[in-house]
């Protein structure tokens, strides 16, 4: 019988909380979603898992011995995923590098060319993720590090080293009647729709709607888009507004849309990240160091990293 893994894991995050609602937060997934799965797997396995009721979901006989298998059954697959895909990587001398939106900036060749000085026939292969996948492929093993905006869903599984911070504008259409401001206050953005996330991102999606800076005032979004494209023919056309780092200016100019400074919000933070079981992999940690030592070294040529 085949399971797929993911069906596993909504079960294991099911049974630590016990509760839909939990789990379902946990996952940044709907709750019906939630629940369908687990009945897809209780199907499978043809068992009952879980036992409902008004004050949660408890455990069954058959379900306490699933969980108590399962946690080690997954990480135990992590790691030879991960670690095949690393064999292949190094066979073709090859680091894959994730990255959203655009990296570290303008730093971002200056890194690349360090690691090649660093390491002689190795190549770093930049990959561009979807803002669906804010880890850029770290969580499931696509790349070996990555160039990381934070906060986003499953960071405290990775290691992580700050790199620099920038600040958040927004993005709006030249149109828009705040658009001739020189700096706009946050707050005099509260009740624009704004453009968003998919949900499922998470913590993704709430600190660029900043819904924890807007003294409780919910969020209209006007449009759900991802992949930068998207984002901004949806800006242009009018249907939101949307904040971005200030390097968004240079890097996703385009006509229709205008950025501006805002005020009242806090700034963007870009990190380097890599699983744990890569502390000790040179290749992973070369790129580490050259990430750390290429801002540092703008930083001490007196260049203004604050926009990087």
């Amino acid at each position: 019988m085949d399971v797929d893994t993911r069906l596993l894991r909504y079960f294991v995050a099911v049974a630590e909380d016990g509760s839909l609602t939990h789990a379902a937060q946990r996952l940044f997934v709907s709750q019906p979603a939630l629940t369908k799965q687990i009945k897809q797997l209780e199907t499978q396995l043809g068992v009952l898992l879980f036992t409902r009721s008004r004050t949660g979901m408890a455990l069954t006989e058959a379900g306490r011995a699933l969980a108590e298998r399962v946690p080690a059954l997954l990480a135990d697959w992590e790691r030879t995923l991960r670690e095949t895909k690393a064999a292949a990587s190094r066979a073709q001398r090859v680091l894959r590098v994730g990255f959203v939106a655009s990296g570290a900036n303008e730093a971002t060749p200056g890194i690349v060319a360090e690691f090649a000085r660093r390491r002689p026939g190795w190549r770093a292969e930049m990959r561009q993720a979807a803002w669906s996948n804010p880890s850029a492929g770290l969580a499931d093993a696509e790349v070996d590090v990555a160039l990381v905006r934070l906060p986003f869903p499953g960071q405290d599984a990775v290691h992580l080293v700050p790199l620099l911070t920038e600040p958040r504008w927004v993005a709006l259409a030249d149109a828009h009647p705040l658009a001739s401001r020189e700096v706009i206050p946050f707050r005099e953005l509260w009740d624009e729709p704004f453009v968003a996330a998919p949900a499922e991102t998470g913590g993704w999606r709430d600190h660029w709607l900043a819904t924890d800076e807007r003294e409780g005032r919910p969020v209209r979004v006007g449009a759900v888009t991802d992949q930068p494209d998207d984002w901004l023919s949806a800006i242009a056309n009018g249907y939101g507004i949307a904040l971005a780092p200030e390097s968004a200016s240079r890097f996703y100019a385009r006509p229709g849309v205008t950025y501006r400074p805002v005020t009242g919000v806090s700034p963007s933070r870009v990190a380097v990240a890599w699983a744990p079981a890569d502390d000790t992999n040179a290749v992973v940690q070369d790129f580490v160091r050259c990430c750390r030592d290429g801002l540092g070294q703008a930083r001490g040529s007196g260049d203004d990293c604050s926009g990087w």
